[in-house]
C-alpha cells in the first residue's frame, strides 16, 4: 500500500518523534493533539517535551511542509492511535483517550484506510474496543479498512534513533492488515518489521516490560535483604554477575515511566487469577520508594522540620519524564512525615508538581539542607565529586537510592554517605 497522507493522533514523547519521522521521510502528517497549548507550542516551532535531536526533527518536518498540527483529526489514508493509557487509583486501565481518539476519526474512516493503535493496551484492546467503536463508520473492520496494533520499543533519550532501528512488532485484526501496517512503517522502518495478529503484538509490549520489572523486583529485593544481613548489595550484584548466565539489575528507589510501572497491572487487570507474580513483583517496586524514606527516616530520626534535598524528580537519568516517577513518590512521603523538601530536576528546574518546591539550581536546593538525596542518576550528579559537593553546601549527610556515588574519598571529604542496600 502507498500512503501519501497520515493522521498522527496524541503529540506526546512516542507520538511527536513518530510524527516527525514519517515527515522527514517524505510523507504528508497531520499531528493532532487535544492539549491547546500543545498545539500551540508546536505551531510557534517549538516543542513541549525533552528529548535528544527532537526539536531539530520537528523543526525540519514542519519547515519541508509535510508536518502540520492541529486539534482535530482530518481525513487521511492511515491514522495512527498514539495517546496516554494510564491507570485508575485501583490499577485498572484508564482507556478513555483511546475510546475518545477513535470516535474523534470515525467521521473521517473511508474505505481502504489503515488504523493503528501505538498506545500500550490491556489485551484484546484492539479488538474488542478500538474496532467496535470503528465500525459505527458503516464500515467493517478487516473488510472494508484495516486495522493494527503497532507498540512503540524506544528508550527515552534515544527515540528518534531507536523508531528507525529497532525491530516492529505489527498485529494486524487479519493478515492483510498486518501488511498494511508493515507497508506504512517501512517508510521509515530499517530494523526487522514482523507481522503476527493485534492480540499477539498487545502481549508482547506487555511481557518486555512485565519482564523488566520482575528482574527489577528482585534486584529491590536483594537490597532489602542486603540492608537485613549487612552486606553490601552492590557488591554482592557484582559479584553475583560473574556466574556467566546471572545478569542481576540494579536496585533504586521504585520504579517509574508510563512503561514498566503501568504495563504489568494490564496483565493483572486481564487475568488476576494468574498473574500473582506479576502482582508481587509491582508490589514490590510499588513499595520500594516507604524502604527509601525509612532509611531517611532511620538517620534523621524524626522527620518534622527537617531540611531535605532531593536531587531528581524523572524517573529516570537524562530525560525530563516525571510520569509514575517514585523519587516524586518519595518527596511526597517525606512531606508527609513534615520534612522541608526542596527539589532539583536539571531536565525540568520549573516541574510545576503540585506541593513540591522546586529549586532552580542545584546550589539552591543544597544551601541549608540537613540531608542530600540522590534520587536519579542523572550524569550531572554522578560528575558530582566530593570537593564539589562540599563547596555547593555544609550539608555533610548524603544518602545514594541508585549507586551515583562511590568511593573512600566521600568519607575523607568528610561526608556520611550511606548508600540503598549497604547496612553501616
Amino acid at each position: 500500500m502507498k500512503f501519501e497522507k497520515i493522521c498522527i493522533l496524541g503529540l506526546g514523547y512516542i507520538g511527536l518523534p513518530t510524527a516527525s519521522a514519517f515527515a522527514t521521510h517524505g510523507v504528508k502528517v497531520v499531528g493532532v493533539d487535544v492539549n491547546r497549548t500543545v498545539v500551540e507550542t508546536l505551531q510557534a516551532g517549538k516543542i513541549h517535551i525533552h528529548e535528544p535531536g527532537l526539536g531539530e526533527a520537528v523543526a525540519q518536518a514542519v519547515g519541508s511542509g509535510n508536518l502540520t498540527v492541529a486539534a482535530s483529526p482530518e481525513p487521511a489514508d492511515a491514522f495512527l492511535i498514539a495517546v496516554p493509557t494510564p491507570f485508575y487509583d485501583d490499577k485498572r486501565a484508564d482507556m478513555r483517550a483511546v475510546t475518545s481518539a477513535a470516535e474523534a476519526l470515525v467521521p473521517h474512516l473511508r474505505p481502504g484506510n489503515l488504523v493503528v493503535l501505538e498506545s500500550t493496551s490491556p489485551p484484546r484492546t484492539t479488538v474488542d474496543l478500538l474496532v467496535p467503536i470503528l465500525e459505527k463508520s458503516g464500515l467493517k473492520a478487516g473488510a472494508d479498512f484495516y486495522v493494527a496494533y503497532s507498540p512503540e520499543r524506544v528508550l527515552p533519550g534515544q527515540i528518534l534513533r531507536e523508531l528507525i532501528e529497532n525491530a516492529r512488532v505489527i498485529g494486524g485484526i487479519t493478515p492483510q492488515s498486518a501488511q498494511a501496517g508493515r507497508d506504512l512503517y517501512a517508510t521509515f522502518v530499517r530494523g526487522e518489521i514482523i507481522q503476527t495478529d493485534a492480540t499477539t503484538a498487545e502481549m508482547v509490549k506487555l511481557m518486555e516490560n512485565t519482564y523488566r520489572d520482575v528482574n527489577i523486583a528482585i534486584a529491590n529485593e536483594f537490597a532489602r535483604l542486603a540492608d537485613r544481613f549487612g552486606v553490601d548489595v552492590w557488591e554482592a550484584i557484582s559479584l553475583a554477575n560473574r556466574h556467566p548466565r546471572v545478569k542481576i539489575l540494579n536496585p533504586g528507589p521504585g520504579v517509574g515511566g508510563h512503561c514498566i510501572s503501568v504495563d504489568p497491572w494490564f496483565l493483572v487487570e486481564a487475568a488476576p487469577d494468574l498473574a500473582s507474580l506479576i502482582r508481587q513483583a509491582r508490589q514490590v517496586n510499588d513499595s520500594q520508594p516507604h524502604f527509601v524514606v525509612d532509611l531517611v527516616r532511620e538517620i534523621l530520626g524524626d522527620l518534622r522540620g527537617r531540611k531535605i534535598a532531593a536531587l531528581g524528580l524523572a524517573y529516570k537519568p537524562d530525560v525530563d519524564d516525571l510520569r509514575e516517577s517514585p523519587a516524586v513518590e518519595i518527596v511526597h512521603l517525606l512531606q508527609a512525615e513534615g520534612a522541608a523538601v526542596k527539589a532539583f530536576e536539571p531536565y525540568k528546574p520549573a516541574a510545576g508538581l503540585a506541593a513540591i518546591e522546586a529549586a532552580q539550581t542545584l546550589e539552591e536546593a543544597l544551601s541549608d539542607a540537613d540531608l542530600a538525596l540522590l534520587l536519579v542518576n542523572h550524569s550531572q550528579f554522578r560528575a558530582l565529586t566530593p570537593a564539589g559537593l562540599a563547596a555547593l553546601t555544609p550539608c555533610r549527610l548524603l544518602v545514594d537510592t541508585v549507586g551515583g556515588w562511590s568511593g573512600p574519598e566521600w568519607a575523607e571529604a568528610g561526608f556520611d554517605l550511606r548508600k540503598l542496600g549497604v547496612r553501616k
